[in-house]
């Protein structure tokens, strides 16, 4: 009787727990894979679809967001701003294709940063952001000044199209001590190709960059997910538990009752 009650309640905790999780999952998926369709359009310069999928995953996003609470406000914000930015742009006949193109990424990024929990898409720029922040560091130690300024423009329109998905996935603190370290080899330019104490602040930003890149590539599951899980593993592991016991307690009275008899 008991061993059926520990398994009735095994099985309402994850009947009454997991959907709430795979329910929000599910609504995430769906917003990223319009977020994906998007970038899609964009990419085949089906521009007018592109503003279709765009409005459409915002009466999505609305909906879904009212219906339960998949996001805390900064998400939410952060969400609305780069969708915003992305239909703008998307309409502006002024922007070029690239624009176009950047703008929509930034947003799919963005998106995909909500939704995942372990190695979201913008860690995938790692390679060509690291080899273009290499190129800055090595033309500020040969004071060669037209790289350094290509090289730093251009691995500062990369961390612009991330920026939006760091501000979800990293702390405050360390958004603010990345932006301060950029800031400043931005607005200093020559003092970095002139003085090598200025040029500590670029080892020092590739050192963040990395340990960024590397704590993102780390297993990092929804914490509620694994609550679930372990839980109910212990629920399990009690009711295996219980029945072995119950077996060699019956094992050990048997010849009792055979020996009396």
């Amino acid at each position: 009787m008991l061993k059926k009650f520990i398994l009735t309640i095994a099985v309402l905790f994850v009947v009454l727990h997991f959907p709430v999780y795979a329910e929000s999952s599910s609504s995430l998926e769906q917003l990223d894979n319009i977020s994906d369709r998007a970038l899609e359009m964009t990419k085949l310069k089906r521009y007018g679809d592109s503003e279709k999928v765009l409005t459409f995953f915002s009466d999505r996003f609305l909906k879904e967001t009212a219906k339960e609470q998949i996001l805390d406000m900064d998400e939410l914000r952060i969400i609305t701003v780069a969708h915003n930015e992305a239909l703008m742009t998307i309409k502006d006949m002024n922007k070029g294709d690239s624009e176009k193109v950047n703008s929509v990424t930034r947003f799919r990024l963005v998106v995909d940063a909500v939704k995942s929990t372990h190695q979201p898409l913008w860690t995938e720029m790692e390679d060509q952001m690291m080899n273009s922040f290499q190129q800055t560091k090595n033309a500020a130690i040969n004071q060669d000044t037209i790289t350094f300024n290509s090289q730093l423009n251009l691995f500062l329109s990369q961390y612009e199209m991330i920026y939006p998905s760091l501000k979800v996935d990293l702390s405050k603190e360390t958004m603010q001590q990345l932006d301060t370290r950029i800031q400043y080899i931005n607005q200093y330019r020559p003092e970095v190709i002139s003085d090598g104490e200025s040029q500590k602040e670029l080892d020092a930003l590739q050192n963040e960059l990395t340990s960024i890149f590397d704590d993102m590539g780390e297993d990092d599951a929804d914490p509620s997910l694994w609550w679930v899980i372990i839980s109910t593993g212990s629920i399990i592991i009690m009711t295996l538990s219980y029945v072995g016991w119950r077996k060699y307690k019956g094992d050990r009275e048997k010849p009792r009752k055979e020996h009396n008899d």
